[in-house]
């Protein structure tokens, strides 16, 4: 068995727009174990995360989500991956790959090199980033659950492409 998967989903938000605390749940550096809940909503903690952000949130236009989804396959290409999809939504990207390297350093990566391409065409103003610390990568064992890491991700495409 190879000690990578068949393929990373790696997921990643853009800057301010999932904070701690937020409704929709959210994972911090002291709850991340698998398969335990998120953390429950907390408007206190929100309104401190929000008060302690850098300007205001990123949030992706149309045409910055299909310049990302036509981006990233150079990216992989550049990093030397297989790429199998990806999506821009307006506050987080999607993307399914495949590497023989660590699926933390890719997703490093994929952030910097997506960062330096946007920012290329849409610079952001002095101490302002395109993306939110971390984000998640999941590993793909098995073709059942890389097919339906593909078919999620296919669904959530802003180009023509989505199916």
């Amino acid at each position: 068995m190879s000690a990578f998967p068949l393929a990373y989903h790696i997921t990643f938000g853009t800057y301010g727009t999932r904070l701690h605390g937020d409704d929709r749940g959210t994972v911090d550096r002291d709850h991340n174990i698998p398969l335990t809940p998120f953390l429950p909503p907390l408007p206190k903690r929100e309104m401190f995360e929000h008060d302690q952000c850098a300007g205001e949130p990123i949030i992706l236009t149309h045409e910055q989500r299909l310049f990302i989804e036509a981006t990233i396959p150079q990216i992989c290409e550049r990093g030397g991956w297989q790429y199998h999809v990806a999506a821009g939504g307006p506050d987080h990207v999607h993307t399914v790959l495949s590497a023989e390297v660590d699926g933390k350093q890719v997703r490093r990566w994929l952030k910097q090199w997506l960062s330096e391409a946007l920012s290329e065409r849409w610079p952001l103003g002095p101490g302002r980033v395109w993306w939110a610390e971390g984000g998640s990568v999941k590993w793909k064992w098995d073709q059942e659950s890389f097919d339906m890491a593909l078919n999620y991700v296919r669904l959530q495409r802003a180009g023509e492409t989505a199916i």
